[in-house]
């Protein structure tokens, strides 16, 4: 059983022989810099890829640039263009209440806490994460999914450990 001294050593190897491989690594999906587009974005991309996320948010965001905009659309309309990144009645449900709350309770300026953002519909771990670490650029917000627990695993970063937060 390795020590925390031997894990985290591990660790720093792993990161910057990654640092070093992907040095201009970033965000696939193109927010341009605004929070509540990431925010958006974060809640299509489940169950889809990142390309058609950038292809839908183009059209999304031309129809409803701001989050008051979004907040008021017709939820037949958000449907409408989500639709391809599926699940798009739940997606559109959340994205137009999210920006609703955005505007009347944060006078539409992101959180930026993880218990904060997590009270938005549709935001997890995974989202708020994305949106504190490269938004925010807070120091330990990784973004966690089926994959990364996968590879840390497979690492020997964590042993068998499926928990996200861990």
């Amino acid at each position: 059983m390795k020590t925390v001294r031997e894990k985290r050593e591990r660790l720093a190897a792993i990161a910057g022989a990654l640092t070093e491989i992907y040095p201009d690594a970033t965000c696939a999906l193109r927010y341009a810099g605004d929070p509540w587009r990431l925010l958006v974005m974060g809640r299509l991309s489940a169950q889809c890829t990142d390309a058609r996320v950038n292809l839908v948010s183009e059209e999304l965001f031309r129809a409803y640039p701001t989050p008051a905009a979004m907040a008021a659309a017709p939820i037949a309309e958000i449907e409408r263009l989500v639709k391809p990144c599926g699940l798009y009645h739940t997606k559109a449900e959340n994205i137009r209440d999210a920006s609703a709350m955005l505007v009347s309770e944060y006078g539409g300026e992101l959180p930026r806490t993880m218990e904060e953002l997590l009270r938005f519909p549709g935001v997890g771990r995974k989202s708020a994460n994305l949106i504190l670490g490269d938004v925010f650029r807070q120091p330990g917000a990784v973004v966690v999914d089926t994959h990364c627990i996968r590879l840390s695993n497979r690492l020997g970063l964590v042993d068998n450990d499926k928990d996200p937060v861990r």
